[in-house]
């Protein structure tokens, strides 16, 4: 069984649109949603557990204060691991990751350990991005690779996959970064440890509802934390092995 884990803040305009189309587009029996939430005042929550497929192919799990996107995923990695999921995918509650991608992601696991929903390889497409957002993303990405060395070209992408549950646990457990950083982190954590992680071209679409919890702390916090893994002789590159 696959599951699919979307982390939520204020979301309550997208969320359920989101979950319909992912149970649309899986096959019944063959995938779980879990909504991983930090107590949204816009009603999100409640939005879940009123819907027809609650507690059965849908699931939620309420965090009591907003904690961020980075930990959101690693308690999701962990809820999958402790109830014997096999596939993971991660995706964001804004619109901007197509559910018909999920699939994709999937079948790349049959040659990879981790699946990328990447933007920036042939055939992967940003839509209704400002220019100044785009142009932060490829350069942010740029200077990954510069830094860290990533044979990944769209290491900040949260749209991905894992080969199991337990490996999406591993990967990210101990992390320390809680922004979009946390990203660029697993990345660089599954990479040094020889993982095999492929990139799958996606469609990306900025939000048509809400607000952008992109600002610019987040873009600081990944900077800072980059160089700090670059260089600090302190921090070196966890230890990960193989599963």
């Amino acid at each position: 069984m696959d599951l699919i884990v979307i982390p939520t803040y204020n979301e309550a305009e997208n969320v359920v649109d989101l979950v319909d189309q992912l149970l649309g587009e899986l096959p019944r029996g063959t995938a779980h949603v879990l909504v991983v939430d930090d107590s949204s005042p816009d009603g999100t929550g409640e939005l879940i557990t009123a819907h027809p497929f609650y507690g059965d192919t849908l699931h939620l799990e309420t965090r009591e204060v907003k904690d961020g996107l980075g930990n959101a995923y690693r308690h999701g990695f962990r809820w999958a691991h402790e109830r014997g999921y096999d596939r993971v995918v991660q995706m964001d509650a804004d619109g901007s990751h197509d559910p018909t991608s999920v699939r994709r992601l999937l079948a790349a696991l049959d040659e990879a350990d981790i699946a990328v929903g990447s933007r920036y390889v042939a055939g992967g497409v940003t839509r209704d991005w400002p220019w100044y957002r785009e142009l932060i993303s490829r350069g942010g990405n740029l200077y990954v690779r510069a830094l860290l060395g990533l044979p990944v070209r769209d290491a900040t992408s949260g749209f991905r996959a894992y080969r199991s549950a337990a490996l999406a646990s591993l990967v990210t457990s101990g992390g320390q970064a809680n922004g979009y950083s946390s990203q660029v982190e697993s990345t660089w954590r599954a990479v040094g440890a020889g993982f095999a992680v492929r990139e799958v071209p996606i469609t990306f679409t900025e939000r048509r509802r809400g607000r952008s919890k992109m600002g610019v702390g987040i873009v600081v916090e990944a900077m800072w934390r980059v160089l700090r893994w670059r260089f600090s002789d302190r921090l070196e590159r966890p230890l990960v092995e193989s599963t």
